[in-house]
């Protein structure tokens, strides 16, 4: 059984928005609002979560931009996967479909958290870390940055790859352990994100040459380069160079890629601690119903939706 079911909301809602076609009786385009709450329904099957926390953006991270201008500036427009093009697939729409979908969440046993300024992976971070660190966790999402956070408590649940992520995945794909995931990726960067990393630098060769990366023991960014810089010595091969002269952008790229607390303010920290203390909303079906009806929305099983949300009820 998990404790908490923690959902990346945005990104997991623009998965859905960009390929589910589902559009409501008015024709306007509802992917996004079925995908997100079908979606859920089977996390809720599958894990039999205690509680469900849906954690939202709040317009990215000022610390962050102040740090690197160029900070999550190169992310590329969702590629829509449809076949029509009738469907208009505008920012307007998405947001729409975002503050109706906000709106179907209040009528069920969900948490949901927002914090302006305030990245859902810096709150993810300081829950499963902080707040409620000793609980069982899993984390719904397809950003690999949540990797660091993988322990014995939190695991992390792919919705692309379909699958559990755990320590020993990580350690056989990237070859390091989770606990060292954010040191090593500081030299390798995250293109996404617009990071860069020490040249002709990557995870497999990283692991390769620096092994202790794959060990229990936890490594800094400066560990890193200590290491490369001592077997640059009886070595000519480029990538310890690399490491060693990009010892200061990766010690930038620590500040803006690890999920603990150096990204959140006092008062956001207390506001993501008052939000979670709240106690969820109660099921509301027939206001649930209103709302399908009022947006033209069919072919929703809401009997089966709330079987589910009834599963979390029953655990509090």
């Amino acid at each position: 059984m998990t404790d908490y079911l923690i959902v990346d909301g945005l990104n997991v809602f623009m998965r859905h928005f960009a390929a589910n076609p589902t559009t409501s009786g008015n024709g306007e385009s509802v992917g996004g609002v079925v995908g997100f709450l079908r979606g859920l329904k089977n996390l809720i099957d599958m894990f039999c979560p205690q509680h469900v926390i849906i954690t939202w953006e709040g317009g990215g991270s000022p610390r962050r931009r102040a740090l690197d201008a160029g900070y999550k500036q190169s992310r590329r427009p969702v590629k829509l996967n449809r076949w029509y093009d009738e469907i208009p697939s505008t920012v307007g729409n998405r947001n729409q479909q975002l503050n109706l979908l906000i709106k179907f969440l209040r009528l069920g046993p969900v948490n949901q958290i927002y914090v302006p300024d305030c990245e859902a992976d810096d709150i993810i971070g300081y829950l499963s870390g902080f707040e409620i660190k000793d609980k069982n966790i899993m984390i719904i999402t397809s950003d690999k940055d949540y990797y660091q956070l993988i322990n014995d408590n939190v695991k992390v649940w792919s919705p692309g790859q379909k699958k559990i992520i755990t320590q020993d995945d990580v350690l056989q794909k990237f070859g390091v352990t989770t606990k060292n995931f954010c040191a090593a990726r500081c030299f390798c960067g995250d293109s996404s994100d617009g990071i860069s990393g020490a040249s002709g630098v990557g995870f497999k060769t990283l692991s390769k040459r620096i092994s202790s990366l794959s060990s229990d023991d936890e490594m800094s960014v400066t560990d890193i380069v200590n290491v490369a810089d001592e077997l640059g010595k009886s070595s000519k091969l480029k990538i310890y160079k690399s490491i060693v002269a990009h010892h200061d952008r990766a010690k930038l790229n620590w500040k803006l890629m690890y999920l603990g607390t150096n990204n959140l303010s006092g008062d956001q920290i207390n506001r993501v601690k008052f939000q979670i203390g709240q106690k969820p909303p109660k099921s509301k079906k027939l206001d649930f119903i209103r709302l399908l009806q009022k947006n033209q929305i069919v072919n929703f099983d809401v009997n089966s939706y709330f079987m589910s949300l009834n599963l979390i009820t029953n655990n509090f």
